[in-house]
C-alpha cells in the first residue's frame, strides 16, 4: 500500500440503492482504512439550509465585539460560546481563529453527577435582536447533521462487516452533538506576531466529524503516512468527513484518525470560514474494543502507524470513561474557561506539562563498556 495523495469523494445516495450499496461500502472501507478523510455529497441537507448557515456564519463575526463578549465561552462551564481571536491553543501554539461553539440544546446536569458530564449543557446564543434567525438556523442544522452522522456511522459499521447498529451503544438517548463556526483571518489582518497557524496539527476526537467549508479558500491540509501535507480544497455540495480518535480506538486501528491542520489565508485574500459538526458520543461510555471479523482486522494498514506525531487522546490505560479524556482535552485547549471552572484540572495539566518538559531536557549519561 502507498501513501494517499488525494482525498476520496463518496456519494451517499449510492448507499440507498441495493444495487450500488456494495460498491459504496467497498469505497468507504478504503477511505476508512487508508486515508481517514473523505468528501461526501448528496448527504441529505437541503442546499437552502446550507446557504443560510453560511450567511448567518458570516453575520456572526460582523457583530460588535461587545455583543460577542456577552456570549463568551469563559462564562460557560460546558465549553460553549464565543472565543476571541487567538484564544485557543493547539500543540502549545496559538490558533489564529475566532469562533463560537454550539451544541444540541440540553439542560445543565445536576451537581451530584460526574464532573465530566458538565461538558453537556445549554448554549450561549446571540440575541435574536442582534442576529435574527441565527438560533433557528443552527438548531435545524444541528438536528439534520445529527441524523446524517448517525446514518454515516451505521454505514461505517456495515463497511467493516458489522451490523448497522454496532455503534449504537456508544450514544445517549438524548445525545449531544457539537458544532463550531470558525473565521480564519488572512495573515495580512493578523499582524507581525501571527504564525499563519489557523489551527495546528491535530486529530479530531470521538467518532466522526463533518466540515462545511463555507468560503472558497484553500487551507485545510491532511497528513499522509509519508508526512506529506495533502490539500483538501472546498468542493461545492460536499462535506469533509474526518475519522476521530474514538473510532480508531474502538476498531483497534482499522479505521484511522488522520492528522490535519489549517493554514491561514494569504494576505489580501480575506477570511476563510468553516462550520465543522462533531458527532458526540456518550461521556459515560467506556472504551471496549469491538469484536471485528478477522478479515476486517487483517485490513489494518501498517503504513498508517505513521509518521505524524500527534498523541492519541484516548488511551485505555489513562481514562475509565470517554468523558474524562474529553474534559481534560478541553481544559488544555481553553485555559480561560478552565481557570474559572476547572482550576484544579488546569493545575494538573500544567504540572504534567512541566514534568514532561523536564524529562525532555535531561541529558542521558553515556554507557561505558566494562
Amino acid at each position: 500500500m502507498t501513501a494517499f495523495t488525494e482525498i476520496p469523494i463518496l456519494d451517499i445516495s449510492l448507499s440507498h440503492d441495493p444495487e450500488t450499496k456494495p460498491q459504496f461500502l467497498t469505497s468507504l472501507r478504503h477511505a476508512l482504512v487508508e486515508v481517514g478523510f473523505l468528501y461526501i455529497n448528496n448527504y441529505g441537507v437541503p442546499d437552502s439550509l446550507t446557504q443560510e448557515v453560511i450567511r448567518q456564519s458570516r453575520r456572526l463575526f460582523d457583530l460588535p465585539i461587545e455583543e460577542k463578549l456577552k456570549i463568551e465561552m469563559k462564562n460557560s462551564p460546558h465549553f460553549l460560546g464565543y472565543s476571541r481571536l487567538a484564544n485557543e491553543i493547539t500543540k502549545e501554539r496559538i490558533d489564529w481563529r475566532e469562533q463560537i461553539d454550539l451544541a444540541t440544546e440540553l439542560p445543565a446536569p445536576g451537581r451530584d453527577e460526574p464532573r465530566y458530564r458538565w461538558l453537556r449543557g445549554p448554549n450561549l446564543w446571540p440575541s435574536d435582536e442582534a442576529l435574527p434567525g441565527f438560533k433557528e438556523t443552527f438548531t435545524e442544522y444541528i438536528e439534520r447533521m445529527s441524523k446524517v452522522s448517525m446514518e454515516f456511522t451505521g454505514l461505517v459499521a456495515e463497511s467493516l462487516g458489522l451490523e448497522a447498529t454496532a455503534f449504537d451503544k456508544y450514544f445517549d438517548s438524548d445525545q449531544q452533538h457539537k458544532l463550531k463556526i470558525v473565521k480564519y483571518p488572512d495573515v495580512g489582518e493578523l499582524g507581525k506576531d501571527a504564525t499563519g497557524q489557523g489551527v495546528g496539527p491535530h486529530k479530531d476526537s470521538m467518532l466522526t466529524s463533518y466540515l462545511l467549508q463555507a468560503s472558497e479558500h484553500d487551507g485545510l491540509q491532511v497528513q499522509n503516512s509519508e508526512g506529506e501535507w495533502i490539500n483538501c480544497p472546498p468542493l461545492p455540495g460536499t462535506l469533509v468527513v474526518a475519522i476521530g480518535q474514538g473510532l480508531e480506538a474502538l476498531t483497534r486501528g482499522v479505521c484511522v484518525s488522520t492528522t490535519h491542520q489549517v493554514i491561514s489565508p494569504p494576505a489580501g485574500c480575506g477570511p476563510r470560514f468553516s462550520v465543522p459538526f462533531f458527532q458526540g458520543v456518550s461521556y459515560d461510555a467506556k472504551f471496549a474494543e469491538m469484536d471485528l471479523p478477522p478479515h476486517v482486522l487483517a485490513l489494518k494498514n501498517k503504513l498508517r502507524s505513521n509518521k505524524d506525531d500527534v498523541e492519541m487522546t484516548f488511551k485505555h490505560s489513562m481514562f475509565d470513561h470517554i468523558g474524562e479524556a474529553t474534559l481534560l482535552n478541553r481544559v488544555k485547549s481553553h485555559t480561560d474557561v478552565a481557570e474559572r471552572w476547572y482550576p484544579d484540572l488546569l493545575a494538573e495539566v500544567k504540572k504534567r506539562k512541566e514534568l514532561l518538559r523536564g524529562l525532555s531536557t535531561q541529558s542521558v549519561a553515556p554507557v561505558t563498556a566494562n
